[in-house]
């Protein structure tokens, strides 16, 4: 059985759980959930797959290297490397040159990211791996929370079984209710004898409320986790056929990245690179997707909404942190980082306090919280950068 490398992706911006997170302390990087950051808990749930789990590689943006480089250490956690992306790029490139750096290490039996170009430049960057080594990816969002780490790591065993026999393999969320913030995935005809991953029939966009119960009732569709198993090799062949603009710039990015003891910057084709998902350039596109369906408890905490619905409650529904009083409330979610905050006879509600800043909105119009971000931005406000 080939190794399994986690590829956890830290580049996500958390827009909509501002005022909490913040372009220089996004989501990922916080402890939104229990002690532990979320970046934290998305690699100590790698280790629950047990020895075929190798250390992961880390992409994140260059201004948060610290943050993970910091974050990893804290927990143990000894990455191969740390990519750096100059500018966000999407999920495609990012795990494109993962990928590229994932078989060099493989190929040369490197502890870190990146062997010799051969360049006479000086630096240190992957080349194209030539050798029969073929390492699994296994690509996780660092910004999910997965309560049942154990239905997890059957999950990725699963996948890694079809990934094995050159199948490019998302896991699909078993759907607990209609969900309209999320992409669907439609199942296929199962793809072995075991019948434990299908084939993916096809991609489906976010669904307005009716057809996500249809969806839901139907039994034929799961969430789009945007999580994956597949072989560096697979998927780089993948790229190269369906989006070669991109994959022709995340391997010029590769071979121009400079090396040290902890982190992998690339080189400057990286910000030529376009901007795609793996959904669309890849997987909606290719003729070998696959699905796993998972239920354990995911989410991917994409708003304050979401997170309520994950966090212990009390009897009336609330849940609460931090020095926060509700009277006559249900179903809010009240949080306070340095001031008491008291809610009264509300309903539905989001309270969130921070030093600098105080967010109220309906619950369900949580998603919202991004146009705030947009003003924001349009008005060079500093407490969209940092707390």
């Amino acid at each position: 059985m080939r190794p399994l490398i986690p590829v956890i992706l830290c580049g996500g911006s958390g827009t909509r759980l501002w005022p909490v997170s913040r372009e220089l302390r996004p989501k990922q990087f916080l402890p939104l959930v229990g002690e532990r950051t979320m970046l934290q808990e998305t690699y100590l749930r790698t280790l629950s797959v047990g020895d075929r789990m190798r250390p992961p590689i880390v992409v994140c943006n260059e201004r948060h290297r610290f943050l993970a480089a910091e974050q990893m250490r804290a927990v143990g956690a000894a990455p191969q490397t740390i990519v750096l992306e100059p500018a966000g790029r999407n999920t495609a490139p990012a795990v494109a040159v993962a990928a590229w750096i994932a078989l060099a290490i493989a190929d040369d039996g490197a502890s870190r990211a990146a062997t010799a170009s051969g360049s006479g430049d000086g630096g240190r960057s992957p080349r194209a791996a030539s050798g029969q080594e073929d390492p699994l990816l296994v690509v996780l969002p660092a910004d999910h929370v997965i309560v049942d780490w154990g239905a997890f790591a059957e999950a990725v065993k699963i996948g890694a079984d079809a990934a094995e026999r050159g199948h490019l393999v998302t896991f699909g969320i078993v759907p607990q209710h209609p969900e309209t913030g999320y992409g669907y995935l439609l199942k296929g005809e199962p793809g072995d004898e075991s019948g434990r991953w299908l084939r993916l029939e096809r991609f489906v966009e976010k669904p307005d409320r009716a057809t996500a119960e249809e969806y839901v009732l139907s039994g034929r569709y799961l969430w789009n986790s945007g999580m994956f198993v597949f072989s560096a090799r697979r998927y780089l062949e993948e790229l190269e056929r369906h989006a070669p603009a991109i994959a022709a710039a995340a391997r010029r990015a590769a071979a121009e990245a400079e090396a040290d003891t902890d982190f992998t910057r690339l080189g400057p084709a990286f910000v030529e690179c376009p901007s795609d998902s793996i959904d669309y350039a890849v997987m909606e596109k290719t003729s070998n997707a696959a699905v796993v369906p998972l239920d354990a408890g995911w989410s991917d905490v994409g708003s304050w909404h979401a997170l309520h619905e994950i966090l212990e409650k009390d009897e009336n529904g609330n849940v609460v942190r931090g020095d926060a009083i509700v009277e006559g409330c249900r179903n809010c979610y009240v949080a306070s980082s340095r001031r008491l905050v008291a809610v009264v006879g509300a309903e539905e509600l989001i309270v969130v306090e921070t030093p600098d800043a105080v967010l109220v909105a309906p619950r369900q119009a949580s998603q919202d919280v991004k146009r705030v971000v947009e003003s924001l931005k349009a008005l060079a406000r500093p407490e969209l950068i940092e707390p």
